[in-house]
């Protein structure tokens, strides 16, 4: 069975581990250029959605691991005029090696990888974001752990997400934190608190829930390690951006929050960001961000779950 990453849960903590160790390996030494992981091969970029990092890290990953970005935006595709996601899948498989798909609906990126027969990789849902949960816990550990990633340096840190807990990252760094024993606080507003789905998604994966949801951002923010926040207003939810506001101000992460911290505590967001709204001015590029090094840790982190995918399935077929 080919193995895909559509979920945080789907690399085990041990190879999850793995990844993080050659997504340094990987960090140290790209100025050495070319590797041949995938040479040869030819992988589909599919946008469903606008994109920078996401888009910027994957080709260059992609390029930089050997291999053939090909960048696709699916309304040129022929899926915009009604051709089902299977005949897309099954006529994609016989072409390319891999994909990589930045859309809506997590029910598209299954079913691609249903259909497809190649690997495929989640590269953000409306549910779940998992390339950036996993270089956020890098990033972590980046900081805690010396420079070396130590997935025991996550252990027992406390991170709170504020704002819309009910969105895509709010359930990956629920569940990669847990993953790594983090202490994941889920904050802010009580019709904005996650939806039963994120509780499933422990169910299947057979996870312990570690993380607990919060309505009080001063409470929350006591002792942590890292506060972490997004734009209040998603890809296709303009319309409800004044409302939003208006609801998510009070969770808005600035220094007064920082104040009730642990010592050396961090700053952190997936990017596009709206200082005034989310996070003030002074957090966002002050000393305690870290948010270009989430960046740049995309690239070597998805150049990473590119190379486990693609070994384990090969792998796989010699057995």
């Amino acid at each position: 069975m080919i193995r895909s990453f559509l979920k945080d849960t789907d690399f085990s903590r041990s190879e999850a581990a793995e990844v993080f160790d050659l997504a340094y390996r990987y960090k140290t030494m790209r100025s050495a250029g070319i590797i041949d992981v995938l040479r040869g091969e030819s992988w589909g970029l599919i946008f469903f959605k606008k994109s920078t990092r996401t888009r910027l890290s994957f080709e260059a990953g992609v390029y930089e691991l050997g291999g053939h970005p090909m960048v696709m935006n699916a309304s040129d595709l022929q899926l915009s005029r009604g051709e089902t996601i299977e005949d897309t899948a099954k006529i994609m498989g016989r072409f390319l090696h891999g994909l990589v798909i930045r859309t809506f609906g997590q029910d598209i990126v299954e079913d691609f990888a249903k259909y497809s027969g190649i690997p495929v990789v989640n590269a953000l849902t409306d549910l779940l974001h998992p390339c950036q949960s996993y270089a956020d816990m890098f990033t972590i550990m980046e900081r805690f752990g010396g420079g070396i990633p130590n997935v025991e340096s996550l252990k027992g840190r406390k991170l709170v997400f504020y704002g819309d807990t009910a969105c895509n990252m709010a359930y990956s760094l629920a569940l990669a934190g847990s993953m790594f024993g983090m202490n994941v606080v889920l904050c802010g507003p009580e019709e904005f608190k996650p939806a039963p789905v994120l509780d499933s998604l422990f169910a299947e994966a057979h996870l312990p829930s570690n993380y607990t949801f919060c309505s009080d951002p001063e409470a929350a923010a006591r002792g942590a390690d890292v506060l972490y926040t997004d734009v209040w207003v998603s890809m296709g939810k303009e319309e409800e951006k004044a409302e939003r506001i208006k609801i998510m101000s009070p969770y808005q992460v600035n220094e007064k929050l920082f104040s009730l911290t642990a010592e050396n505590s961090i700053f952190m967001h997936c990017l596009p960001a709206h200082a005034g709204e989310e996070v003030s001015e002074d957090v966002l590029r002050g000393p305690r961000s870290i948010v270009f090094d989430q960046a740049e840790n995309r690239l070597h982190v998805q150049k990473a779950i590119l190379s486990t995918l693609v070994s384990k399935n090969r792998q796989a077929a010699k057995m």
